[in-house]
């Protein structure tokens, strides 16, 4: 739509279009225009021609954005670049006039844009048609791609790891079959906000990286990206996470989800299986491993040094022989500290059903009654705690005790089972990005069992990790790592495991 101010004798066409676009043509000058093409509209615009210094008064009187500087003397501009900048000097005299700010657009301003607007008209509607064109290529743009609220993430994991030892954990008469064996996985992340608050996340994933307990004989051997889907691609997780208010945060695990999703581990630089440590026992403490399935959380903060966390997940949720009642499950209650600057510390508990295998400990640790008992409940208790003592050092770790009861025996035995980790972070130790990790600890262990003194662990392993990731690229990090287990299984005299791994991470 158009207007037209009068200002004195001067009548001067101004184009209000609502997208902020070019200042408009009169029809009559089109006219005239259209029937004469002079060899002067073709040439460039050199510093004496009249065009350049009345240009330059506009640019500087009026702030314009022109693509040349108001005390430029010597430069030569094609008509193309002459005509962009007039535009934008047209812009910011038409916002001027619709705001109503009239008395300060000088009348001698305004004759001179006039003849300007005249001489350029066919580069003006040239740069007209561009624009136009732009915003249809735009608008066809947005409306066929994916989705404006969906954010692609993904990561490749290639490792390649080698172990020895002289017989199995479990089996002291069958050798360890030394070897060196390679690995994969890929995520691909799919996160989606609708309230640029909330995050809906779908991820996918293919994984080929053997478990280690089989050929070692215990499951303290296991890594911690281990996974074998015969690299076919399957949906790992799909997850929905939303504001409830201002203070509480609300979690819908529909896919694979864990009692960690719900709260705070306090281990940040060993959690990621990808970025931190290199064995299943170094992420995390074991017990926030007894739940895994369909669930829902809530986060609440009462202040930035105090949060409490509760969640629940079945393992067979979509089972409708067992439902939620009866499937294995676990429900966890944490809260979580930071009673000084830089430190916090989370007391956690966990109730679980048939959920006490962990993957982490002895074989006892996972199956204190010898597969005898069909409904294990467990109550477990944690204390973690993180403490970043300066940029360059940073000091964790755990302490895990489970009671598990038999519910279906006659006696209704119960068995303690105890695990520890201490871990020293050294993040930008030698270059920005980059960390050295140490985790010394104790994998689960039963310290008593009253189903029988043949059922409680005889001895203490040791869990002795060292790894250092540095970054090759921004996109590329590689991790050399140690593991060594004393005592494996737990077990008196049973011989040291050793496991070499190098694992590349590509994110993307």
């Amino acid at each position: 739509m158009s207007k037209v101010f009068k200002l004195g004798s001067v009548v001067l066409a101004v184009s209000l279009v609502l997208t902020g676009k070019a200042f408009a043509v009169t029809e009559q000058q089109n006219s005239s225009l259209a029937q004469m093409t002079s060899f002067s509209q073709l040439a460039d615009i050199k510093p004496t021609d009249w065009e350049f210094p009345a240009l330059q008064s506009l640019v500087k009187r009026y702030g314009c954005k022109a693509d040349f500087s108001p005390y430029e003397g010597e430069r030569v501009l094609t008509r193309s670049e002459f005509a962009i900048s007039l535009n934008a000097c047209l812009l910011s005299i038409n916002q001027l006039i619709a705001a109503g700010s009239n008395h300060l657009v000088n009348q001698d301003d305004l004759s001179s844009l006039r003849r300007l607007q005249t001489e350029f008209a066919g580069e003006l509607n040239s740069l007209q048609a561009r624009v136009d064109n732009l915003e249809v290529e735009t608008t066809q743009l947005q409306a066929q791609q994916f989705s404006i609220t969906t954010k692609l993430s993904g990561e490749a994991i290639f490792a390649i790891a080698g172990f020895t030892g002289t017989n199995k954990a479990d089996d002291r008469d069958e050798p360890i079959n030394d070897n060196i064996f390679v690995g994969s996985r890929v995520r691909l992340n799919f996160d989606t906000s609708f309230t640029g608050e909330d995050r809906l996340r779908v991820r996918l994933q293919a994984t080929n990286t053997s478990s280690l307990d089989r050929v070692t004989g215990t499951a303290m051997a296991r890594l911690g990206f281990d996974g074998d889907s015969n690299n076919e691609l399957e949906i790992s997780r799909l997850e929905y996470r939303f504001p409830i208010s201002k203070q509480a945060r609300g979690y819908v695990e529909a896919t694979a989800g864990e009692l960690n999703d719900f709260t705070d581990i306090l281990n940040p630089f060993f959690s990621s299986s990808s970025s931190g440590a290199i064995s299943r026992f170094g992420r995390r403490n074991p017990i926030y491993r007894q739940g895994f399935g369909t669930g829902v959380g809530i986060n609440y903060e009462f202040s930035d040094a105090v949060s409490l966390s509760v969640g629940y997940i079945a393992d067979r949720a979509n089972d409708p022989e067992v439902g939620i009642s009866e499937s294995p499950y676990g429900a966890i209650a944490q809260l979580t500290l930071e009673p000084i600057k830089n430190a916090e510390i989370g007391l956690t508990y966990v109730r679980s059903y048939n959920n006490i295998n962990t993957g982490t400990g002895s074989e006892l640790a996972n199956e204190p009654f010898d597969n005898d008992s069909d409904r294990i409940t467990a109550n477990s208790y944690g204390v973690q705690g993180s403490w970043r003592l300066n940029r360059h050092f940073n000091l964790g770790g755990w302490v895990g005790f489970t009671q598990a009861t038999a519910e279906d025996l006659s006696s209704k035995p119960t068995a303690d089972i105890f695990n520890y980790a201490i871990t020293l972070a050294f993040p930008d130790a030698g270059k920005d990005g980059d960390l050295a990790g140490i985790v010394i600890g104790q994998p689960p262990k039963v310290i008593s069992n009253e189903y029988g003194r043949e059922f409680t662990d005889e001895a203490n392993s040791w869990h002795l990790e060292l790894f250092y990731r540095f970054p090759a690229t921004d996109n590329i990090a590689i991790t050399p790592s140690l593991l060594v287990i004393t005592n494996p299984e737990h077990k008196y005299n049973s011989d040291t495991i050793y496991i070499g791994t190098v694992r590349t991470t590509f994110s993307f």
